[in-house]
C-alpha cells in the first residue's frame, strides 16, 4: 500500500467517524433544482430579455454567484464532475459517455450523506462517464421525490428540468414566446432570421424550466418545509447554441448558481451570504460535493478536489477555477481552460482541429447549419470565421470586460503577456496537481487500467504513466513552433520511449503540415509499423494528407484497417475513420472499402454505439457528393 493511499484510508476513517458522531445532530434538509444547457440568461443576472420570475425571486432571498463554471461544457461530463468531487481528467472520464471505475475506497457524495442518515433521491438524470461504486442513491427515477422519506428524516433531493435542452431549441413548430427581433446575437453568430429565432426559442425554453423550478419551490413551501432547507438552483452547463454547449470557453461553462439559506440555517451559509446579494468567489461543479457534505456537518474526503464553498468546512476562495474538453461524441479534441473571473485562457492541445468539427448531433440545430454554410461561403465576418477556422491559436487569452464574447484573443499581445504567463503557469500546475489522464489516447486510458481505476494510475503508477514527459511532449507538439520539431523528430521513432509520448511527437508533425511532413518522412514511414496504433494513426493521416500519391498509397489500407470494428476495438476505429475524414477527397480510392467497413466495434459501454456510424456517414456522404447525410429519423437518440 502506498504511502497516499493509506492517507486517503486514514481520511476516509475519520470521515466515517464524524459521520456518526453527527448522525443524531439536527441537520438541513437540502434541494437542489438543475435545469439543462442554459448560461445565466435570467433576470437575476442582469438579462432583461429573460423571463424568469421564480428564480428572480429566489435570487431576491437567497444570493447569486457571478463566477461559476461546470468544468465541462457538455453534460455527462459535467455531472461526472459533481457526482464525484474530481475533475474527469483525472479519474479518465472526461471524454463524452465514456465509462470508467473510481478507485475502491472512493465514493460518490449521496453515498455519504445516505451513510450519514439523509434520504437522497434523484430525478432523474444520472448521465456519469463513471461506474457507479455500489448504491448511490435511496431512489434515482422519475418517481423519486423527498416525499418517499421516512418520517422526520433529513433529504437531500435534485430534481432536474430537460425543457431547455438542445434538442428543445430546434424543436418545430413552436409558438414563439420571446420576440427574436430584439435577441441580442453575440458577435461570434450569423445575424439571421433563423439565428435569431433560435435564440429566442432558447429564451422560451429558459422560462420554461424557471417556471419548473417555481413548481418544485412551491411545493416545499406547501409542506412546510422552506424555513427547514437549504436551495440550490444551478444549470449543468452554457446554453445548448453552437459555440457555447461543447466548447470550454465562459459561453460554455458559465452557468447560473442561486443559493437560499433560511433564517435557521444561515450559519452555515458562506461568510459572504447577503440576501438578495452576489458572491464574487469562484466556484465550479468540483466544489459541488464537498460543499453539500460541509452543509450536512460533513468534512470532505482528502481526497475530492473541489472546495467547499458553504457549511461547517468552508474553504478559503480559490484564485482560478478550470474547465476542458475531451472527445465530444465521435470528434476528438484536447482542451483546458481556466478563468479568475475577469481573463480567460485556453490552451488547445489539438489546435489542428476546429471548434466547428462535424459532431452530428450539433448539426442537427439550424443555426448551426447556417452559420457553417455562411462560412463556407465566405460570408462570415472574422469573428464569426473563428469557429470554424483551423489551425486553432495554441494559446487564446480572452477579457470579459472589454470582451464578453470572447472573440479578441489576446495571447500575442505585448501589454498581455505577464497575464498570460499567469495564467499558463497556474493551467499546467493545476495539470500536475491533479494527474490528468486525460493526455493519454483514449483507449490507453482504459488498456493502461485493466486491473483498477485510471485515477490510480495517474497518482499511484508513474513508471505505467510518466505524466512529465508526456504532458511536456504534449507542450512541444501543440506550441506550433519550428522550433520545437528538434526535440520532437527524436521521440517518433525512439520505442523506448512511452507510447504516448511517440503519439504527442507524431501529432506535433501533424500539426505543423507539409514542411514538418517533409522533414520527418522518414519517420513517419517507420511509424507506420509502430505497436502502438495511437501512434500509427497520425502518422498515416500525416503522410496521406501532406505526403505524395505513394505516401498515400501506404497510409490508406493502415487507416482502413485500424477503422474496421471486426479487428479493432470504438477507441481506435473513432480516431481513424477521423484521419480519413481529414484526408477529405484523398481518401475517395478508399470509398468502397469505407462504405464495407462495420458499424460496430466492442465498446465499454453501449452509449458509444452511435459514434462508427455516424462517422461512416459523414465520411461516405463527403465523398459522394459533398452534402452531410440528414439526421436519422429512426430511434431514440440519446439527449446529450
Amino acid at each position: 500500500m502506498t504511502r497516499r493511499f493509506a492517507l486517503a484510508l486514514l481520511a476516509g476513517l475519520s470521515f466515517q467517524l464524524s459521520t456518526f458522531s453527527s448522525a443524531s445532530a439536527d441537520r438541513p434538509n437540502i434541494l437542489w433544482i438543475s435545469s439543462e444547457d442554459h448560461g445565466p440568461h435570467m433576470g437575476c443576472y442582469g438579462d432583461k430579455f429573460a423571463t424568469t420570475p421564480n428564480v428572480d425571486a429566489l435570487a431576491a432571498r437567497g444570493m447569486i454567484y457571478r463566477h461559476a463554471w461546470s468544468c465541462a461544457p457538455v453534460c455527462a461530463p459535467a455531472r461526472t464532475t459533481i457526482i464525484s468531487g474530481l475533475y474527469p481528467p483525472s479519474t479518465g472520464s472526461e471524454h463524452m459517455r465514456s465509462m470508467v471505475k473510481l478507485p475502491a475506497e472512493f465514493k460518490m457524495f449521496p453515498q455519504f450523506l445516505r451513510e450519514a442518515g439523509y434520504y437522497c433521491a434523484n430525478n432523474a438524470k444520472e448521465d456519469y462517464n463513471l461506474a457507479k461504486p455500489g448504491k448511490v442513491w435511496d431512489d434515482s427515477s422519475g418517481k423519486a421525490h423527498w416525499k418517499n422519506r421516512a418520517a422526520g428524516q433529513p433529504f437531500f433531493a435534485v430534481f432536474n428540468a430537460l425543457q431547455s435542452h438542445e434538442s428543445q431549441i430546434r424543436t418545430r413548430p413552436h409558438k414563439a414566446v420571446h420576440d427574436p427581433a430584439k435577441v441580442r446575437v453575440p458577435v461570434y453568430h450569423p445575424d439571421t432570421p433563423e439565428v435569431r429565432a433560435d435564440w429566442a426559442q432558447y429564451y422560451d425554453k429558459v422560462s420554461e424550466v424557471d417556471a419548473v423550478a417555481g413548481a418544485h419551490l412551491k411545493d416545499l413551501a406547501d409542506a412546510g418545509l422552506a424555513e427547514d432547507t437549504i436551495v440550490f438552483y444551478w444549470a449543468d452547463h452554457g446554453s445548448g447554441m453552437p459555440r457555447s454547449k461543447r466548447w470550454p470557453c465562459n459561453s460554455g461553462l458559465q452557468v447560473p448558481v442561486v443559493v437560499y439559506f433560511p433564517p435557521k440555517w444561515k450559519h452555515l451559509a458562506p461568510p459572504e451570504y447577503t440576501p438578495g446579494g452576489a458572491s464574487d468567489r469562484l466556484i465550479s461543479f468540483v466544489d459541488y460535493a464537498p460543499t453539500v457534505l460541509s452543509l450536512a456537518g460533513l468534512r470532505p474526503p482528502a481526497w475530492m478536489q473541489g472546495h467547499a464553498f458553504a457549511g461547517q468546512f468552508t474553504a478559503p476562495q480559490q484564485p482560478f477555477i478550470y474547465g476542458f474538453r475531451g472527445r465530444m461524441d465521435e470528434r476528438i479534441d484536447c482542451v483546458r481552460s481556466v478563468t479568475d473571473g475577469r481573463y480567460v485562457y485556453l490552451r488547445n492541445f489539438m489546435p489542428h482541429v476546429s471548434q466547428g468539427q462535424h459532431v452530428s448531433y450539433q448539426f442537427e440545430t439550424t443555426t448551426t447549419r447556417v452559420w457553417h454554410d455562411l462560412w463556407k461561403a465566405g460570408k462570415t465576418t472574422e469573428a464569426q470565421s473563428l469557429f470554424w477556422r483551423a489551425p486553432k491559436a495554441p494559446e487564446e487569452l480572452y477579457d470579459l470586460t472589454s470582451d464578453p464574447d470572447e472573440v479578441k484573443n489576446l495571447a500575442a499581445s505585448p501589454q498581455h503577456q505577464e497575464v498570460l504567463a499567469k495564467f499558463r503557469k497556474a493551467q499546467s500546475q493545476h495539470l500536475a496537481e491533479i494527474r490528468d489522464v486525460g493526455f493519454l489516447p483514449e483507449g490507453e486510458i482504459h488498456s493502461r487500467s485493466v486491473s483498477g481505476a485510471p485515477y490510480t494510475l495517474g497518482h499511484e503508477e508513474p513508471r505505467v504513466f510518466p505524466w512529465g514527459l508526456i504532458y511536456d511532449t504534449a507542450s512541444l507538439a501543440s506550441d506550433l513552433k519550428p522550433e520545437s520539431m528538434r526535440l520532437l523528430r527524436p521521440v517518433i521513432t525512439d520505442r523506448n520511449q512511452d507510447s504516448a509520448a511517440r503519439y504527442w511527437a507524431v501529432l506535433g508533425v501533424l500539426m505543423r503540415g507539409k514542411d514538418a511532413v517533409s522533414l520527418t518522412h522518414d519517420d513517419l514511414l517507420k511509424a507506420l509499423d509502430d505497436p502502438s496504433p495511437f501512434v500509427r494513426i497520425p502518422a498515416a493521416q500525416a503522410l496521406g494528407q501532406y505526403g505524395d500519391a505513394a505516401d498515400l498509397e501506404k497510409a490508406l489500407p493502415v487507416l482502413l484497417d485500424l477503422a474496421d470494428g471486426s479487428k479493432h476495438d470504438v477507441f481506435t476505429a473513432i480516431p481513424a475513420l477521423n484521419a480519413l475524414g481529414a484526408l477529405g477527397s484523398k481518401a475517395a480510392p478508399a470509398l468502397a472499402a469505407i462504405k464495407a467497413l462495420p458499424e460496430k466495434a466492442t465498446a465499454p459501454d453501449g452509449r458509444y454505439g452511435t459514434y462508427v456510424p455516424r462517422l461512416i456517414a459523414d465520411l461516405t456522404g463527403d465523398l459522394e457528393g459533398g452534402a452531410k447525410p440528414a439526421p436519422a429519423k429512426k430511434g431514440k437518440k440519446k439527449a446529450q
